[in-house]
């Protein structure tokens, strides 16, 4: 399929935050009970190890993502690891959650932080996980730019592929939003109001999750940008994708040559 990349509402400045909150909120729940990214934990393992500290910098954190599922994959092998969520529009309630319920690994930074410029005081293996395809080629590749500029190890990881088959499987997302926005903690009036009665997060949900189809890079596109980088030969670059039963990661590992 080829690459478009149309509107994402949860991107713009002017969506309403609450609302946005409620589809990072989703997000967060299905990556998390469905272990979305457990074909990632030896790719996540390798870039901490490459990395040579005990700090993740999460970068675009959405509500947080799959990290309390990552987290009890990752203790036991880095049982000092720290794991900071960040995000250009911050969720506080979703990372406060997060931390609560995250026996010590997680901290969040409370000002926005921007994934092409990341502030030189995070220092950490960089991840960032279903957010790369949100940006537009130039500025993905400036993340990747940044990365090598500042001598960080970063791993990209998607859970879905630019196919058909996915497209299709994403059409029928309003469904699992309707199913399993009961289970979603802490429970919410207005989740609950704006899911039922006036349907706009399943109908937010649904467009974002087929555009985020449309928009993922694809591995010969993710290589393509690394050979344009600026000194982007004094990395060594892992492109590729794992399956983890039905799902399909997408991932790339960039750290520097030794």
């Amino acid at each position: 399929m080829p690459r478009f990349h149309l509107i994402e509402f949860e991107d713009q400045q002017w969506f309403p935050k609450n609302i946005r909150n409620y589809m990072t909120d989703f997000l967060q729940f299905v990556t998390n009970q469905f272990d979305l990214f457990k074909g990632s934990v030896p790719i996540l393992q390798k870039g901490l190890e490459k990395s040579g500290q005990s700090q993740i910098i999460d970068l675009a954190s959405g509500g947080g993502g799959a990290w309390l599922k990552l987290i009890k994959h990752l203790e036991k092998s880095h049982p000092n690891l720290k794991v900071k969520l960040t995000d250009y529009y911050p969720n506080h309630r979703a990372f406060k959650k997060i931390v609560q319920q995250g026996n010590g690994h997680f901290d969040f930074e409370k000002a926005s932080v921007n994934a092409l410029q990341v502030p030189k005081n995070l220092k950490g293996f960089r991840t960032q996980f279903l957010s790369f395809h949100h940006f537009k080629p130039a500025d993905a590749q400036q993340i990747l730019q940044n990365a090598v500029d500042n001598q960080a190890v970063i791993g990209i990881f998607e859970a879905q592929k630019r196919s058909v088959a996915h497209f299709i499987q994403f059409f029928f997302s309003p469904i699992n939003v309707l199913l399993m926005t009961p289970f979603i903690r802490p429970f919410s009036l207005g989740r609950f109001l704006f899911t039922y009665l006036i349907p706009i997060v399943p109908i937010f949900v649904w467009w974002d999750g087929l555009v985020s189809v449309l928009r993922t890079y694809s591995v010969a596109e993710m290589e393509a940008m690394t050979k344009d980088l600026k000194h982007g030969d004094s990395f060594e670059w892992e492109i590729g994708e794992v399956k983890n039963g039905p799902v399909v990661n997408l991932y790339l590992l960039g750290y520097p040559k030794k």
